[in-house]
């Protein structure tokens, strides 16, 4: 792939989103793969078809659409049924990013991956860039975003890699502890380093 592309992740109530839109500021296209695996699984898709094909019909709410409460339900406890999920919507998820990586016509492109690492997508990108905050703050941020228990935001945190470990793999590093300014000059020193990195590899 003959394009530039940046990996950014980060745990949850990391602030991924909020420093994916300060590139955007910047002019750079994002493919975010929360959106992505959507529209993989959208009314008349080939993925919502295959989900419908091995679950039944029960799991569609009337209008059509994936009950995602109800394919949540029915893998969570069952691996068997996590891995066929996994094999038939990472192909297409994966798929579909790097045709929209491919079309994107920025100078780069931020591609937004949660579990970037753990799915293997850092193999797609050129540069990965993890936001980090402590732990105490993933925590306070997420309760107060979407109103969840402390105890289930600490569950999806220990099922997520590491912070350690995500820091260890990364090439960028955002720390997000402090102020909406200090994030904005972060993001603009890292895009003047990126512009820099890519005229380098033209040269």
């Amino acid at each position: 792939m003959d394009k530039f592309v940046v990996g950014l992740t980060g745990g949850i109530g990391s602030g991924k989103t909020t420093v994916a839109n300060l590139f955007a500021a910047q002019g750079i296209e994002l493919v975010d793969a929360d959106i992505v695996a959507r529209e993989v699984v959208a009314i008349g898709s080939e993925g919502l078809n295959e989900i419908a094909a091995h679950f039944g019909e029960s799991i569609l709410l009337e209008n059509g659409e994936l009950n995602r409460a109800s394919l949540r339900e029915k893998v969570f406890s069952n691996e068997d049924q996590r891995q066929w999920l996994n094999q038939c919507l990472h192909p297409k998820i994966r798929s579909r990013m790097l045709q929209l990586i491919n079309s994107s016509s920025s100078e780069y492109t931020v591609l937004v991956v949660p579990l970037l690492f753990e799915n293997g997508l850092d193999k797609l990108v050129n540069r990965t860039l993890v936001v980090d905050i402590s732990n105490e703050l993933q925590i306070k941020r997420t309760s107060k975003r979407d109103a969840v228990s402390k105890a289930q935001i600490q569950s999806i945190i220990d099922s997520q890699m590491s912070r350690k470990d995500k820091l260890s793999k990364a090439n960028d590093v955002i720390c997000n502890q402090g102020e909406i300014t200090d994030l904005e000059q972060a993001v603009i020193a890292l895009h003047e380093k990126y512009l820099t990195l890519i005229r380098k590899a033209k040269d």
